[in-house]
């Protein structure tokens, strides 16, 4: 089982950046899909959800109206697409799958990968 995020890196406030989680091992097609971050000194957030088949997403309420989480069950990746970066936005971002079977529960987290907002 793996997750692969990428996408990360150095932006400017105000700027746009798009994440990706590449999903190998698992059927991923039947995972729920999640964004979490942590940034320095915090606790990791959950910052977005989005069911298995994509027809439903929930946010923070600091990413509605200017984070979209994605999905692409053909290519096992899930995205996560933000827009007017804010320096508080600087983070470890992480993608998580996650699946209850029965009394089951299946985790699994990526590396994360590093967004730095700054000038």
């Amino acid at each position: 089982v793996q997750l692969v995020e990428s996408g990360g890196g150095l932006v400017q406030p105000g700027g746009s950046l798009r994440l990706s989680c590449a999903a190998s091992g698992f059927t991923f097609s039947s995972y729920h899909m999640r964004w979490y971050r942590q940034a320095p000194g915090k606790e990791r957030e959950l910052v977005a959800t989005i069911t298995s088949a994509g027809g439903s997403t929930n946010y923070a309420d600091s990413m509605k109206g200017r984070c979209t989480i994605s999905r692409e069950n053909a290519k096992n990746k899930v995205y996560w697409k933000m827009n007017r970066l804010k320096p508080e936005d600087t983070a470890v971002y992480y993608c998580n799958a996650r699946r209850l079977v029965g009394l089951r529960e299946y985790d699994y987290w990526g590396q994360g990968t590093q967004v730095t907002v700054s000038s």
